[in-house]
């Protein structure tokens, strides 16, 4: 049966709050109580609790001498079964290459990680727009229409997280995370018309000015699954254009995966 499955007990609290300090200390890769505290608000003795039991079954180690928390290889375990980046991918390709072979324009497909955003599938070509951004490139946050789309339609407890980490970086491109207000009214204007586009100071340094991009979310209901573009030359196609002529086609092919990747979960 489709859908939601029906609950027959509560969910298993302490189970929960478990699962919420290992993906923590997975994403930080070294943790402490203190950044845990700050992560999950769950109390520190409850999280001091959920560490032991972790350790105990070899999902953490502890090392002793600056009482911080690191994920074992026992993780890996927990993975085997599934590959979000090739089921995305494989799921994607034909939409990418009927859409470029429609539009004329490549285009990109990202989920987030950790920090950035990483293409999964591309149907970039060889020639001048390749740009060598095959499956595998991070693209910044906070300057690329990927990353700020994905911050854009994220649920805010995970952007909370995902800026926090961004503000403590000294990357350059993330400079923007330390400047709430104004990335907040960015960030409101990209759901709001829902599409982001390529900072004009990341355009010019990574592609010399001859490049920009839109963005827009691949997301089923509630669901965010990815990111996806469209890479376009300036000299070729304007702003004003794109978004009369292509973002139209753009929000519906991401629709479209987005459709597919939900009904290959049922």
């Amino acid at each position: 049966m489709k859908g939601t499955p029906i609950r027959s007990f509560k969910p298993v609290e302490a189970v929960s709050r478990a699962l919420n300090v290992l993906r923590v200390v997975n994403e930080e890769k070294q943790s402490t109580v203190a950044s845990l505290h700050r992560q999950t608000g769950l109390d520190k003795a409850t999280i001091v609790r959920m560490l032991e039991t972790l350790i105990h079954e070899g999902y953490i180690t502890r090392d002793p001498e600056r009482a911080i928390y690191s994920p074992t290889a026992r993780t890996l375990l927990l993975s085997l079964g599934y590959d979000k980046s090739r089921w995305v991918a494989s799921i994607a390709e034909p939409t990418l290459e009927r859409f470029r072979n429609a539009i004329g324009w490549p285009s990109d497909i990202a989920l987030f990680d950790r920090d950035a955003m990483v293409v999964v599938q591309t149907s970039r070509g060889t020639g001048p727009l390749s740009f060598n951004r095959q499956p595998g490139f991070r693209s910044p946050m906070l300057v690329t229409s990927i990353g700020l789309t994905y911050l854009a339609f994220c649920e805010d407890q995970e952007r909370q997280r995902v800026l926090q980490r961004l503000a403590e970086s000294p990357e350059e491109w993330n400079a923007l995370a330390r400047q709430p207000e104004r990335l907040a009214e960015l960030l409101s204007q990209v759901r709001e018309q829902g599409y982001a586009v390529m900072s004009s100071d990341y355009a010019d340094k990574v592609f010399s000015g001859n490049v920009w991009a839109i963005g827009v979310p691949v997301r089923h209901g509630e669901t965010l699954f990815a990111t996806m573009n469209i890479m376009l030359l300036k000299s070729a196609v304007s702003l004003e254009d794109a978004l009369q002529k292509l973002l139209p086609s753009l929000k519906e092919t991401a629709a479209e995966i987005a459709r597919t990747l939900a009904e290959s979960q049922h």
